[in-house]
Protein backbone atom coordinates (compact mmCIF):
# COMPACT_ATOMS: atom_id res chain seq x y z
CA UNK A 1 0.00 0.00 0.00
CA UNK A 2 1.18 3.56 -0.46
CA UNK A 3 0.82 6.33 1.48
CA UNK A 4 -1.38 9.55 0.81
CA UNK A 5 0.50 11.74 2.01
CA UNK A 6 -2.58 14.70 1.46
CA UNK A 7 -5.29 12.29 2.42
CA UNK A 8 -3.78 11.64 6.01
CA UNK A 9 -2.73 15.48 6.68
CA UNK A 10 -6.89 16.37 6.12
CA UNK A 11 -7.92 13.48 8.16
CA UNK A 12 -5.51 14.43 10.52
CA UNK A 13 -6.50 18.56 10.55
CA UNK A 14 -10.02 17.19 10.83
CA UNK A 15 -9.90 15.02 13.86
CA UNK A 16 -7.74 17.42 15.62
CA UNK A 17 -10.08 20.26 15.73
CA UNK A 18 -13.25 17.80 16.55
CA UNK A 19 -11.58 17.13 19.66
CA UNK A 20 -11.93 19.93 22.67
CA UNK A 21 -9.42 19.28 25.72
CA UNK A 22 -12.31 17.93 27.80
CA UNK A 23 -12.86 15.34 25.37
CA UNK A 24 -9.37 13.85 26.35
CA UNK A 25 -9.62 15.02 29.58
CA UNK A 26 -7.45 18.38 29.43
CA UNK A 27 -8.44 21.50 31.06
CA UNK A 28 -9.68 24.60 28.49
CA UNK A 29 -7.74 26.95 30.03
CA UNK A 30 -9.52 30.87 28.91
CA UNK A 31 -6.99 31.82 26.62
CA UNK A 32 -7.83 28.96 24.37
CA UNK A 33 -8.64 30.33 20.22
CA UNK A 34 -8.32 26.91 18.67
CA UNK A 35 -11.99 25.17 18.61
CA UNK A 36 -10.00 21.74 18.94
CA UNK A 37 -6.56 20.81 20.38
CA UNK A 38 -3.25 22.16 19.69
CA UNK A 39 -1.07 19.91 17.60
CA UNK A 40 1.13 20.09 20.57
CA UNK A 41 -1.38 18.52 22.95
CA UNK A 42 -1.90 15.67 20.42
CA UNK A 43 1.48 15.25 20.14
CA UNK A 44 1.86 14.56 23.52
CA UNK A 45 -1.32 12.80 23.71
CA UNK A 46 0.78 10.37 21.08
CA UNK A 47 3.85 9.84 22.69
CA UNK A 48 5.71 12.19 19.81
CA UNK A 49 7.41 15.22 19.10
CA UNK A 50 5.17 18.70 18.19
CA UNK A 51 7.39 18.88 14.72
CA UNK A 52 7.04 15.30 13.89
CA UNK A 53 3.41 15.36 14.48
CA UNK A 54 3.38 18.59 12.51
CA UNK A 55 5.13 17.21 9.18
CA UNK A 56 2.26 14.88 9.30
CA UNK A 57 -0.34 17.59 9.14
CA UNK A 58 1.73 19.27 6.31
CA UNK A 59 2.02 16.39 4.09
CA UNK A 60 5.88 16.46 4.48
CA UNK A 61 8.47 13.79 6.53
CA UNK A 62 9.04 10.05 6.33
CA UNK A 63 5.99 7.46 6.17
CA UNK A 64 5.34 6.77 9.08
CA UNK A 65 5.61 2.99 11.15
CA UNK A 66 2.96 1.24 12.27
CA UNK A 67 3.58 1.95 15.76
CA UNK A 68 3.61 5.30 15.59
CA UNK A 69 -0.13 5.35 13.26
CA UNK A 70 -1.47 3.08 16.40
CA UNK A 71 -0.43 5.31 18.93
CA UNK A 72 -1.97 8.46 16.75
CA UNK A 73 -5.07 6.75 16.42
CA UNK A 74 -5.11 6.16 20.39
CA UNK A 75 -4.10 10.01 21.08
CA UNK A 76 -7.14 10.91 18.64
CA UNK A 77 -9.59 8.63 20.56
CA UNK A 78 -10.28 6.86 16.94
CA UNK A 79 -12.95 4.05 16.67
CA UNK A 80 -12.01 1.05 15.59
CA UNK A 81 -13.13 1.84 11.52
CA UNK A 82 -11.35 5.57 11.97
CA UNK A 83 -8.16 3.70 12.91
CA UNK A 84 -8.19 1.51 9.96
CA UNK A 85 -8.72 4.31 7.31
CA UNK A 86 -5.65 6.18 8.98
CA UNK A 87 -3.59 2.78 8.91
CA UNK A 88 -4.25 2.23 5.02
CA UNK A 89 -4.01 6.58 4.57
CA UNK A 90 -0.69 5.54 5.84
CA UNK A 91 0.14 2.93 3.98
CA UNK A 92 -0.12 0.30 5.96
CA UNK A 93 -2.92 -2.69 6.69
CA UNK A 94 -4.75 -2.13 9.45
CA UNK A 95 -4.40 -4.35 12.29
CA UNK A 96 -6.61 -7.56 13.10
CA UNK A 97 -9.32 -7.05 15.13
CA UNK A 98 -9.97 -9.52 18.04
CA UNK A 99 -9.13 -10.40 21.48
CA UNK A 100 -5.35 -9.62 20.91
CA UNK A 101 -6.75 -6.07 19.68
CA UNK A 102 -4.68 -3.04 22.17
CA UNK A 103 -6.38 -0.59 20.58
CA UNK A 104 -8.90 0.99 23.39
CA UNK A 105 -12.47 2.33 22.59
CA UNK A 106 -13.10 6.20 22.52
CA UNK A 107 -15.74 5.44 25.47
CA UNK A 108 -13.68 3.78 27.46
CA UNK A 109 -10.89 6.18 26.61
CA UNK A 110 -13.28 8.91 27.85
CA UNK A 111 -14.00 7.63 30.61
CA UNK A 112 -10.43 6.68 32.53
CA UNK A 113 -9.72 10.57 31.14
CA UNK A 114 -12.52 11.81 33.55
CA UNK A 115 -11.00 9.92 36.33
CA UNK A 116 -8.59 12.04 38.11
CA UNK A 117 -8.45 11.67 41.43
CA UNK A 118 -9.13 8.02 41.28
CA UNK A 119 -6.79 5.18 40.64
CA UNK A 120 -7.77 2.97 37.76
CA UNK A 121 -6.76 1.39 34.21
CA UNK A 122 -7.45 -0.39 31.21
CA UNK A 123 -6.23 -4.05 30.77
CA UNK A 124 -7.02 -6.77 28.60
CA UNK A 125 -8.15 -10.56 29.31
CA UNK A 126 -4.35 -11.51 30.02
CA UNK A 127 -4.33 -8.65 32.56
CA UNK A 128 -2.06 -6.46 30.61
CA UNK A 129 -2.21 -2.72 31.49
CA UNK A 130 -2.68 -0.36 28.37
CA UNK A 131 -3.06 2.69 30.44
CA UNK A 132 -3.87 4.00 33.76
CA UNK A 133 -4.88 7.46 35.37
CA UNK A 134 -2.10 8.96 37.23
CA UNK A 135 -3.01 7.85 40.73
CA UNK A 136 -2.92 4.50 39.11
CA UNK A 137 0.59 4.57 38.51
CA UNK A 138 1.03 6.27 41.69
CA UNK A 139 -0.44 2.90 43.59
CA UNK A 140 1.07 0.33 41.73
CA UNK A 141 3.89 1.88 39.74
CA UNK A 142 3.84 2.73 35.82
CA UNK A 143 2.64 -1.30 34.55
CA UNK A 144 2.54 -0.01 31.11
CA UNK A 145 6.51 -0.02 31.05
CA UNK A 146 6.37 -4.19 30.89
CA UNK A 147 7.46 -6.21 27.76
CA UNK A 148 6.54 -9.12 26.58
CA UNK A 149 4.22 -11.90 28.69
CA UNK A 150 5.82 -10.00 31.86
CA UNK A 151 3.17 -7.56 30.75
CA UNK A 152 0.44 -9.95 32.21
CA UNK A 153 -0.15 -9.73 35.78
CA UNK A 154 -0.63 -13.61 35.81
CA UNK A 155 2.40 -13.84 34.62
CA UNK A 156 4.59 -11.96 36.21
CA UNK A 157 2.59 -13.60 39.57
CA UNK A 158 4.39 -16.57 39.23
CA UNK A 159 7.95 -14.95 37.63
CA UNK A 160 8.73 -11.57 39.45
CA UNK A 161 8.91 -12.13 42.95
CA UNK A 162 8.52 -8.13 43.34
CA UNK A 163 5.02 -8.06 41.92
CA UNK A 164 3.52 -9.77 45.30
CA UNK A 165 5.13 -7.28 47.40
CA UNK A 166 2.25 -4.76 46.58
CA UNK A 167 -0.70 -7.45 47.77
CA UNK A 168 -1.74 -8.16 51.86
CA UNK A 169 0.45 -11.30 52.26
CA UNK A 170 -2.79 -13.40 53.63
CA UNK A 171 -4.16 -12.91 49.88
CA UNK A 172 -1.22 -14.65 48.24
CA UNK A 173 -2.49 -18.05 47.57
CA UNK A 174 -6.34 -16.81 46.97
CA UNK A 175 -5.08 -14.69 44.36
CA UNK A 176 -2.69 -17.42 42.66
CA UNK A 177 -5.22 -19.45 41.97
CA UNK A 178 -7.23 -16.01 41.11
CA UNK A 179 -4.90 -16.23 37.84
CA UNK A 180 -4.47 -19.21 37.01
CA UNK A 181 -8.06 -19.67 36.75
CA UNK A 182 -8.53 -16.81 34.58
CA UNK A 183 -5.46 -17.73 32.18
CA UNK A 184 -7.05 -21.24 32.01
CA UNK A 185 -10.39 -19.62 31.27
CA UNK A 186 -8.81 -17.17 28.19
CA UNK A 187 -6.67 -20.58 26.96
CA UNK A 188 -9.75 -22.32 26.98
CA UNK A 189 -11.43 -19.98 24.90
CA UNK A 190 -9.08 -18.56 22.60
CA UNK A 191 -7.57 -21.84 21.95
CA UNK A 192 -3.88 -23.46 20.81
CA UNK A 193 -1.86 -20.97 19.04
CA UNK A 194 -3.20 -18.25 20.94
CA UNK A 195 -1.09 -16.16 23.48
CA UNK A 196 -2.86 -17.21 26.38
CA UNK A 197 -2.13 -21.04 25.14
CA UNK A 198 1.71 -19.67 25.10
CA UNK A 199 2.01 -17.84 28.62
CA UNK A 200 0.73 -21.41 29.98
CA UNK A 201 3.03 -23.06 28.18
CA UNK A 202 5.88 -20.58 29.38
CA UNK A 203 4.55 -20.90 33.04
CA UNK A 204 4.25 -24.86 33.55
CA UNK A 205 7.88 -24.76 32.49
CA UNK A 206 8.90 -22.08 34.57
CA UNK A 207 7.20 -22.36 38.04
CA UNK A 208 6.50 -25.35 40.19
CA UNK A 209 3.89 -23.28 42.09
CA UNK A 210 2.21 -22.72 38.79
CA UNK A 211 1.99 -26.33 37.83
CA UNK A 212 1.03 -27.06 41.16
CA UNK A 213 -2.24 -24.63 41.13
CA UNK A 214 -2.36 -25.44 37.23
CA UNK A 215 -3.09 -29.22 38.16
CA UNK A 216 -6.30 -28.66 40.30
CA UNK A 217 -8.03 -27.35 37.22
CA UNK A 218 -9.53 -24.97 38.96
CA UNK A 219 -11.81 -21.77 37.00
CA UNK A 220 -14.43 -19.69 37.88
CA UNK A 221 -12.19 -18.16 40.68
CA UNK A 222 -13.47 -14.31 40.80
CA UNK A 223 -11.40 -11.51 42.25
CA UNK A 224 -13.09 -10.47 45.59
CA UNK A 225 -14.52 -7.20 45.44
CA UNK A 226 -12.12 -5.63 47.93
CA UNK A 227 -8.92 -5.73 47.13
CA UNK A 228 -5.56 -5.29 50.11
CA UNK A 229 -2.39 -3.36 49.01
CA UNK A 230 0.51 -3.02 50.67
CA UNK A 231 1.84 0.32 48.99
CA UNK A 232 5.77 1.40 50.30
CA UNK A 233 4.93 5.07 50.68
CA UNK A 234 1.38 5.05 52.76
CA UNK A 235 1.19 1.44 53.64
CA UNK A 236 -1.87 -0.95 53.73
CA UNK A 237 -4.68 0.01 51.73
CA UNK A 238 -8.21 -1.37 51.33
CA UNK A 239 -9.77 -0.60 47.73
CA UNK A 240 -12.89 -1.66 46.23
CA UNK A 241 -12.38 -2.74 43.14
CA UNK A 242 -15.29 -1.85 40.61
CA UNK A 243 -15.06 -3.19 36.74
CA UNK A 244 -16.37 -2.01 33.27
CA UNK A 245 -16.16 -4.41 30.30
CA UNK A 246 -16.10 -2.66 26.95
CA UNK A 247 -18.95 -3.60 24.60
CA UNK A 248 -17.34 -2.90 21.74
CA UNK A 249 -13.83 -4.77 22.63
CA UNK A 250 -11.84 -7.06 24.90
CA UNK A 251 -11.11 -4.67 27.39
CA UNK A 252 -11.54 -4.14 31.01
CA UNK A 253 -12.12 -0.64 32.89
CA UNK A 254 -10.57 -0.96 36.39
CA UNK A 255 -11.89 1.36 39.06
CA UNK A 256 -10.53 1.28 42.81
CA UNK A 257 -11.40 3.62 45.58
CA UNK A 258 -12.25 3.47 49.29
CA UNK A 259 -14.99 4.18 51.31
CA UNK A 260 -15.16 7.92 52.53
CA UNK A 261 -14.02 8.54 55.85
CA UNK A 262 -11.87 5.56 55.95
CA UNK A 263 -8.29 5.32 56.62
CA UNK A 264 -7.75 4.19 53.00
CA UNK A 265 -9.41 7.01 51.54
CA UNK A 266 -6.93 9.52 53.48
CA UNK A 267 -4.08 7.59 52.24
CA UNK A 268 -5.88 7.82 49.08
CA UNK A 269 -5.46 11.39 49.39
CA UNK A 270 -2.20 11.35 50.59
CA UNK A 271 -1.03 9.30 47.81
CA UNK A 272 -2.43 11.49 45.03
CA UNK A 273 0.25 14.00 46.57
CA UNK A 274 3.33 12.11 46.92
CA UNK A 275 2.47 10.59 43.32
CA UNK A 276 4.88 7.45 41.83
CA UNK A 277 7.88 9.10 43.73
CA UNK A 278 7.82 6.10 46.41
CA UNK A 279 6.95 3.42 43.99
CA UNK A 280 9.22 0.65 44.23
Amino acid sequence: MVIDRSGLAEFLRRRRAALQPEDVGLPRGRRRRTSGLRREEVAALCHMSTDYYARLERARGPQPSEQMIASIAQGLHLGLDERDHLFRLAGHTPPVRGADSEHISPGLLRILDRLHDTPAEIVTELGETLRQTPLGVALTGDLTAWTGPARSIGYRWFTDPATRRLYAPEDHPFLGRMFVSGLRGVATLRGPGSRAAHYVDLLLARSEEFREVWDRHEVGVRPDEVKRFVHPGVGRLELTCQSLLDPDGPHLLLVYTAVPGSESHEKLRLLSVVGAQSVG
